[in-house]
């Protein structure tokens, strides 16, 4: 069995990805096991939507979650829906074991919906920078990742999936195009603060274009913090063709 490792960045479709691995008969997903780690071990400037019940109810150990998740993988793949930032340390080693997947978004659409929710991030709660940093790391190590892009899912969700699901060495399904409304049982605690727009949705729906207002103004200093990191990482995705 093997374990498929999602490094993202919120707001990417992640929730949808996930929901679309949870779907197949052979697979365990899991979402964000280490935001409780990631919570007791971070000096955070603002406090996390449903925090303290996150704290009180999630594992905090990295090496017991570890061990969970290889475990879990003796009897199932398991897909698990990370996020970039959570990772605190520099070189974490046990995912050089795992199928590792950094899904990435453009960096003005993930922080004006990161913002929505919190209004004043920094490079460290979106993970652009983290997501490059972990993709030098397994490059270096001789475990390049693949990239995939939001964007380009969207094009073509079942095309890309085959495309996905061909590189990790699975068997494509197309239960993955589709879940019910509600959400699913594996939903994280914070999923009512996040996932409204998963929970209506019955599959990869692209969103309609509309006119957005102007990009925060005090926004603009993050945004060209990250395009570079986001441009890098762009340069290896996996393309919808």
């Amino acid at each position: 069995m093997k374990v498929i490792n999602l490094i993202s960045g919120p707001r990417n479709i992640s929730t949808a990805l996930m929901y679309s691995f949870e779907q197949r008969t052979d697979c365990t997903v899991l979402d964000e096991p280490f935001y409780g780690y990631y919570l007791k071990n971070s000096t955070l400037p603002f406090k996390h939507p449903s925090e303290q019940e996150i704290l009180a109810t999630m594992e905090h150990g990295s090496k017991n979650i570890i061990n969970s998740i290889n475990h879990l993988a003796k009897t199932s793949m398991v897909f698990v829906k990370g996020m970039a930032h959570h990772y605190l340390t520099k070189k974490p080693t046990h995912i050089l074991s795992w199928e590792n997947v950094i899904l990435i978004r453009q960096p003005e659409k993930l922080i004006r919906s990161f913002s929505k929710v919190i209004s004043n991030p920094s490079s460290a709660d979106i993970g652009i920078k983290k997501a490059s940093d972990l993709f030098l790391f397994l490059k270096e190590s001789g475990k390049q990742p693949l990239v995939i892009d939001s964007d380009e899912l969207m094009k073509n969700p079942e095309n890309y999936l085959k495309k996905i699901c061909l590189h990790l060495q699975i068997p494509y399904s197309e239960k993955m195009l589709h879940w019910k409304t509600e959400g699913i049982k594996e939903d994280g605690i914070w999923a009512k603060h996040w996932y409204a727009n998963v929970h209506k949705s019955t599959g990869f729906l692209k969103q309609e274009n509309k006119t957005e207002a102007a990009f925060p103004t005090h926004l603009i200093p993050l945004l060209n913090e990250v395009i570079p990191y986001y441009e890098m990482l762009k340069e290896n995705i996996l393309k919808n063709e």
